[in-house]
């Protein structure tokens, strides 16, 4: 009795693992993304002089010979 009860467990959990991957109408590819943003591009990334953290460009701040930092402390101390 016992064994038909796990056996039965099994089933529903892999049937219901199999329509969780299969949900109606997701969209295709993964689990989709915020409304509107279907076109966003990703920013490119840079990393910190300073830590080594890597962070989008447009967040990054920048010393007078290019250098990108993850921070204005990061980047008043300087490159490591």
């Amino acid at each position: 009795m016992l064994r038909l009860l796990i056996v039965v467990a099994v089933v529903v959990g892999l049937v219901l693992w199999f329509l969780k991957g299969r949900r109606i109408g997701a969209p295709p590819g993964g689990r989709g993304g915020a409304p509107g943003q279907a076109n966003a591009k990703p920013a490119p990334m840079v990393a910190c002089a300073h830590c080594g953290v890597h962070l989008p460009r447009p967040d990054a701040s920048f010393d007078a010979e290019g250098r990108s930092y993850c921070g204005e402390a990061h980047r008043v101390a300087g490159p490591r």
